[in-house]
């Protein structure tokens, strides 16, 4: 078992720097987290856009604590190295199952600003973070997503996730969704940009 987070602070690939979330984020988060049609992919329904810079702050705030409280889990920013922008987020974290329970499931997630989709930057921020999460114990990582979210069926894909197809009562978020799995030997067996 780990005691304090084994995920290390920043990663670099060729074009990202996977790294914590720093105050400086909140605008971006906010532009982010306000638009209906990234939400829309990333939690049950009824979907709330981001309010406002002070609800990006707390939601900042709240995601780097979620480390200290599991260690197992981590949220980073993915910031291109070019242009020092903040593409959007990679996750890996700690799955609660609908009935209140928790039987050691972590997913691995991302969303990124639509300016920034469309350049292979999920799969390859995906990549380095799952490399970190199994180097920091994981054994395997759930990707779960709605059925009809094509382009992160996609990035599953890329990175070698098993396609488990869909699952109609999904137990962390109820429902009909399409789960993945991720495992090392799937990373290795695949050609992932970095």
């Amino acid at each position: 078992m780990l005691t304090g987070s084994d995920f290390p602070e920043r990663v670099e690939t060729p074009r990202l720097a996977v790294r914590r979330f720093v105050d400086a984020d909140a605008p971006r988060v906010l532009s982010i987290l306000s638009r209906l049609d990234v939400i829309r992919w990333l939690d049950n329904p009824p979907f709330v856009p981001m309010a406002d810079l002070d609800a990006a702050r707390a939601w900042v705030v709240r995601v780097n604590a979620r480390e200290a409280e599991d260690p197992l889990q981590a949220w980073r920013a993915l910031e291109v190295r070019e242009t020092g922008v903040m593409a959007g987020t990679v996750l890996v974290s700690r799955m609660e199952r609908i009935d209140g329970g928790f039987v050691g499931e972590y997913e691995l997630g991302w969303h990124l600003h639509p300016d920034s989709a469309g350049h292979g930057y999920a799969t390859e921020g995906a990549a380095a973070h799952a490399r970190s999460a199994f180097a920091a114990g994981h054994a395997s990582l759930v990707i779960g997503m709605y059925p009809d979210n094509a382009p992160s069926a996609a990035v599953a894909r890329r990175l070698g996730a098993e396609d488990l197809g869909e699952v109609p009562d999904d137990p962390w978020y109820g429902g009909v969704s399409r789960h993945f799995t991720l495992r090392p030997e799937h990373l290795d067996a695949t050609e992932v940009r970095e």
